[in-house]
């Protein structure tokens, strides 16, 4: 777990045209390049001379994943680990350990938790009102997260005091959040600085969502939250910016659940977030399915990277693609006039295993093993297919 990441990969560019540039031949390298050797330390006894020398272009890596939505399967399986290990409680850790090694190689590791830590007292609960056991933090931190997402249609559903558990075992997990606060100034932007290997890149993460299912924000505390307004994001993106943020990213919780396809509403939105140049990238969740990846005015958009974890019913209610999800990397360079240049996307499928011990999958690091049974194997590649269909060209490839 990393409070800032060090860390800087070269992303598997696939074919499309950057957001401010053309790709050039080396930045579409492996996505698996090799750590970069550490910067030699230089110690001086006298102040340094002054120069006019501009910093070159600076680069930063990132990873993005869907909802993180614990149904009672879940949290029975984390509490039989938990008591596999001698340990009281819960142990959420092993749902994030197939992936961890694609979340650890960027800068910024950026899950979505859609659901509020239960009330003390509690038991775990679900639908319509959730609440997680406080060790789902620590699990999605073990996996190799920086920040998450939190604002959701069910960020209300233990109330203010849900709002307050979560965010104290964030900062008590040394994990960033946003899109639940404790204080009025806990929902305005803020701004993280990345020590990449290119240099430190300065970066703000915006989180919002299309409604509180009913519930409504306390009269006298209506900043807990934010919901889906274009002139309120668009209004915080530009204070990021005076606050010195290079870039600028936006979650937003939103879409029709189980529909594939991009809703007006979303597209709307999009629009009209992205015309004012003051955001980088949009990344969302809320479908449970995966939805396409596209640029609008020049702007990628990621409209939904499907359930990183979760346990729907396996009725007709809920079809198969809903365990299909995706881990998105995205790199982007900052230049140094400040121009800003954001790379296509690249899809990494996963899938959730319901059967063996429902863990996150990476699906091609399983397809690649040849020892693997059939069964399983046509499984899989059903996922991959249709994530593919989906996704098109910006599924990485091997």
């Amino acid at each position: 777990m990393r409070s800032v990441a060090s860390l800087a990969i070269g992303l598997a560019l696939v074919g499309c045209t950057s957001t401010d540039v053309a790709v050039s031949a080396t930045s579409s390298a492996s996505s698996t390049a090799a750590t970069p050797p550490a910067p030699s330390t230089t110690v001086t006894t006298s102040p340094p001379a002054t120069t006019t020398t501009v910093p070159g272009p600076r680069t930063v890596t990132m990873a993005f994943s869907g909802d993180v939505l614990v149904h009672s399967p879940i949290w029975r399986q984390a509490e039989r680990w938990a008591q596999e290990a001698g340990r009281p409680g819960y142990d959420f850790a092993p749902f994030f350990a197939l992936t961890r090694p694609l979340i650890e190689s960027v800068d910024l590791a950026v899950c979505h938790l859609e659901v509020p830590l239960r009330l003390p007292g509690r038991e775990p609960s679900t639908h319509p009102l959730y609440g997680a056991p406080a060790e789902l933090i620590a699990g999605i931190a073990s996996g190799g997260y920086d920040h998450c997402s939190t604002a959701s249609n069910h960020t209300l559903d233990q109330g203010a005091q849900g709002i307050d558990l979560t965010v104290t075992e964030f900062e008590r997990i040394g994990m960033t959040q946003s899109g639940m606060a404790r204080t009025p100034d806990e929902i305005e932007p803020r701004v993280i600085t990345l020590d990449t290997a290119s240099g430190p890149v300065a970066v703000s993460m915006l989180s919002y969502t299309w409604s509180f299912n009913g519930l409504q924000l306390p009269a006298d505390e209506p900043w807990r939250s934010a919901l889906i307004d274009p002139d309120r994001i668009v209004a915080d993106a530009t204070k990021a910016r005076a606050l010195g943020a290079e870039l600028v990213v936006v979650s937003l919780h939103w879409g029709a659940e189980k529909v594939h396809a991009v809703t007006r509403e979303q597209r709307t939105w999009a629009q009209q977030i992205t015309a004012s140049g003051a955001v980088d990238l949009i990344v969302g969740h809320h479908a449970h399915v995966i939805q396409p990846i596209e640029q609008v005015n020049g702007v990628w958009v990621v409209f939904g990277l499907g359930n990183v974890l979760s346990n729907h019913p396996s009725t007709e209610e809920w079809p198969t693609a809903s365990q299909d999800a995706m881990i998105v990397t995205v790199s982007a360079t900052v230049h140094p006039d400040g121009r800003r240049t954001v790379f296509p996307p690249v899809a990494h499928p996963t899938w959730v295993d319901k059967q063996s011990g429902r863990v996150i999958r990476d699906v091609l690091a399983e397809l690649a093993d040849p020892g693997l049974p059939p069964g399983r194997r046509a499984v899989l590649e059903a996922s991959r297919d249709r994530t593919a269909r989906i996704v098109g060209i910006h599924l990485r490839v091997g």
